[in-house]
């Protein structure tokens, strides 16, 4: 039997606790697909050598998530939120099962591999929204901007972890026995979903009374909008992710193909990352509150802008120069990312978050499957140094004038009486 909560109603201690609990299992689930995603992409690099043929996959992952998600946000604040974690992360671990049978009946190919793990990406539509949701209705607002920086802290740490082990295992074990590691961790995450009480939030009378999914829908667009600056920062947060697909998606090619690197050198690079985000999360993490939001969500992004733009001019097998870089933009990643979403989770009412959190993150992914796509048949063409470096350029230029607008329409996410202003219209705004 789950709880009922009313919005505004505050967080009590038992039900952080078991947020705390719910969240290590989820720890788990996390680094087996970490270890999992090195070993295929890897695999795949390997044995096609082919930009293509990752840029494919990352699309066919990507396509449903931007699509989807909007649709799961609502689903998530009118039905279960446990049901919904508990079947999205079981779909997933039954994927990586039809992946292990295809490798052991000798019938995986890369292609066919790639378009099953694809379908990953549908169930990912439904698991990440109602994470986010589920969080701000267990952790106490004064905790939450704190909690985000834990989990980006722990994020890091096992995917930290997740490389370094994918590329030993990868040395030493068929790819079909480390697949079973993400059937394995999804059940110990299994195991505190079932066990942890999650909060249903009460839907507002007039969203009962109406029981419409396109009104439900309406509501979280308007909500969107009510809140200052947030409509031009999903705008950048789209090109940005748009403009940063192509390392997402070439790193592994650029390590093996244009700098003759193996998984362990790969694998070195991509620590590095989360290395420098375990670094930034711990710091989002301790510090309570940030101050000048703005100049410090800007200042970050400018940062991973400019500083990505190293892999262009890196000397063929110079790894650690390239680490150094990565370390960089990990650093910055997680204060910008805990001080986004703290603004989202302290002004939005839980029975719109599910709704809010997805079409948000719709909209910042809109247009990266058609990045990722592009990514690998532009980098033969062009090169992939050239890639890197018109996505930097591009990136600095749209971050200083989306902080120009924003500095010009004054926004001010350090005024609490504003927000708690926004709150408060936000209570009363429904898809009418």
């Amino acid at each position: 039997m789950e709880d009922v909560i009313e919005n505004g109603e505050l967080v009590d201690k038992k039900a952080f606790k078991r947020y705390i609990f719910l969240w290590s299992g989820q720890l788990f689930s996390i680094m087996g697909s970490s270890i999992v995603n090195f070993a295929i992409t890897w695999w795949v690099t390997v044995l096609t050598g082919s930009a293509t043929l990752l840029s494919i996959s990352m699309f066919m992952y990507m396509l449903p998530m931007a699509f989807l998600t909007p649709i799961a946000g609502v689903l998530a604040d009118r039905w279960s939120r446990k049901k919904i974690v508990m079947f999205a992360d079981s779909f997933q671990a039954l994927t990586t099962l039809w992946i292990i049978v295809l490798f052991t009946l000798g019938l995986a190919t890369p292609l066919v591999v790639m378009l099953i793990t694809g379908l990953r990406g549908i169930f990912q539509a439904f698991h990440v929204p109602t994470v986010a949701a589920i969080t701000p209705t267990m952790v106490p607002k004064d905790k939450l901007s704190r909690m985000n920086g834990f989990g980006y802290l722990f994020s890091s740490l096992t995917n930290i972890v997740g490389p370094i082990l994918g590329a030993f295992l990868y040395g030493i074990l068929p790819i079909a026995i480390i697949l079973w590691i993400d059937i394995i961790t999804w059940l110990i995450a299994l195991v505190p979903l079932v066990l942890t009480k999650i909060p249903r939030v009460k839907r507002s009378e007039i969203e009962e009374k109406k029981d419409s999914f396109i009104f439900e829908f309406k509501t979280g667009v308007k909500t969107i909008r009510l809140i200052p600056g947030l409509l031009t920062l999903l705008s950048l947060s789209m090109l940005l992710n748009f403009l940063l697909m192509p390392f997402n998606v070439l790193s592994p090619y650029y390590v093996e193909v244009i700098h003759n690197g193996s998984a362990s050198d790969f694998a070195f690079i991509m620590v590095f990352f989360q290395i420098g985000m375990v670094l930034g999360a711990l710091l989002s993490s301790v510090k309570k509150e940030w101050k000048h939001k703005i100049s410090t969500y800007f200042g970050s992004l400018l940062l991973i802008s400019g500083l990505l733009s190293i892999y262009t001019f890196v000397p063929t097998g110079f790894f650690l120069l390239m680490a150094i870089g990565n370390f960089v933009v990990g650093f910055f990643l997680p204060i910008a990312n805990t001080i986004y979403m703290t603004i989202i989770q302290t002004v939005v009412p839980h029975d719109k978050m599910g709704r809010v959190l997805s079409i948000d993150q719709s909209i910042s992914t809109l247009i990266s499957p058609f990045g990722a796509l592009i990514a690998g048949p532009l980098a033969e063409v062009i090169g992939a140094r050239i890639v890197f470096l018109l996505s930097s350029i591009i990136g600095v230029a749209a971050t200083s004038y989306t902080w120009r607008v924003m500095v010009v329409n004054k926004v001010n996410y350090d005024d609490k009486a504003a927000l708690d202003e926004v709150a408060e219209r936000i209570n009363h705004v429904n898809g009418d």
